[in-house]
């Protein structure tokens, strides 16, 4: 045990759990002033759902001993057996309580992360019963497949650092799935739904890149020389996308904007995610700039396909997080951490493929059984709000109240 690792990866934990009310004002801000508490509650409340089950189900299914390499078993059920001795597979320096919470945490905002797709325009009890399913069906799975000791796309050589598939890729192919099965909101392509409080935004921005270096940094689950890669590169990549976002805007739409350097920033961070770990400042500097690059392209080209991805789900967090996922099979360098693998600008082509790989079968695994939870809730008990609600707004018809007098 070591007590260095352990305080280092309980900060992280709890950095990690900040990114989620951060994310709550992140989103909140960027929708109209009569959904704000409904769109924040979203996020929020995912703290208390996901955390139960993450204790009697998903961490079980995720790390637990391996069923052929496709999920846990429920031998550690209710945290059965999770006890404060380092365990052997997963972080041998800390206690495996410490482990099981920093992971928890990851949990939580995954499927808060896809409330943006569909903000405005989802009833929350049918959101609730989408996100516990969505857990159990789609992200401890692939957790598993790739961050547990015994993961089949682990066997193959698919790397992910701290979340570009595991998280982002998940998230963004959902929110691909929920904006094509729930539709747009009414008056999408009449209606300019402006953000009624962009400082708020601001603010979720900062303490999701305050959190991010938990996200990434604490994924070495060590303290040591990985995690200072780690944290460098995240905030090199977040000031990058920001830059390269604002560059684009200025130059293509005439003025630079609050909420495109606030966009940049994000897609910078979640592209750097999966290989945080793997590459030095110059080409983390570089997969900012290209996760700047790309999901700023993705963004713009959503009205083209008539594609309401209310606050850029998609476009930032799946875009981003394939990006990343690429950047790591071409990038990563041993010489930058030993413990790591090279890629292909680095003598191993063999890791871009398992790369591809990886994305492709994550991609397609988490859009079709999110198409599918969302179809089943839909048929069965709905997930819109009605038009009448839809109009006067979540805040009053969800949740009886109001965030502004």
């Amino acid at each position: 045990m070591n007590k260095a690792d352990t305080a280092f990866i309980i900060i992280s934990a709890g950095l990690v759990l900040l990114m989620t009310p951060g994310l709550a004002l992140f989103y909140g801000g960027m929708v109209r002033g009569k959904n704000v508490l409904g769109t924040i509650m979203q996020s929020l409340f995912m703290i208390s759902l996901i955390t139960i089950e993450w204790v009697y189900l998903g961490y079980s299914m995720s790390f637990g001993p391996t069923i052929g390499g496709f999920i846990g078993d429920l031998s550690w059920f209710g945290l059965n057996g999770v006890t404060s001795a380092p365990s052997p597979d997963y972080a041998t320096t800390i206690p495996q309580t410490v482990f099981m919470i920093y992971q928890c945490m990851f949990a939580i905002i995954t499927p808060a992360l896809i409330t943006g797709a569909f903000a405005e325009r989802v009833r929350f009890v049918p959101f609730m019963i989408f996100s516990v399913l969505w857990a159990v069906f789609v992200y401890n799975p692939v957790c598993h497949w790739i961050w547990s000791s015994g993961g089949w796309l682990g066997a193959l050589g698919v790397m992910d650092f701290a979340g570009g598939l595991v998280v982002h890729a998940t998230c963004g192919m959902a929110a691909l799935a929920g904006v094509l099965v729930i539709g747009p909101r009414k008056g999408f392509g009449r209606t300019n739904f402006m953000p009624h409080n962009l400082p708020m935004t601001v603010m979720g921005t900062a303490l999701l890149w305050f959190g991010w270096f938990g996200f990434n940094g604490g994924s070495a689950l060590a303290a040591d020389e990985v995690a200072a890669t780690a944290f460098v590169a995240t905030h090199l990549a977040g000031m990058a996308g920001m830059a390269m976002w604002v560059a684009l805007e200025w130059k293509i739409q005439g003025n630079p904007t609050t909420l495109g350097a606030a966009s940049g920033a994000i897609a910078g961070l979640a592209t750097i995610t999966p290989t945080a770990g793997f590459v030095g400042p110059n080409v983390a500097i570089l997969v900012g700039l290209l996760g700047g690059t790309f999901c700023y392209s993705f963004v713009n080209m959503k009205m083209k396909f008539s594609l309401d991805d209310s606050l850029d789900v998609v476009g930032i967090h799946g875009v981003g997080g394939l990006v990343g996922t690429i950047c790591l099979g071409l990038f990563a360098s041993t010489a930058v951490n030993p413990g790591g693998v090279d890629g292909l600008f680095h003598g191993n082509p063999g890791q871009l493929v398992a790369q591809i790989i990886g994305a492709v079968v994550v991609s397609t695994y988490a859009f079709g059984v999110s198409w599918l939870i969302f179809k089943a809730i839909n048929a069965t008990i709905g997930l819109r709000l009605s038009e009448e609600s839809e109009v006067a707004g979540m805040d009053s018809t969800e949740h009886s109240e109001t965030a502004y007098n």
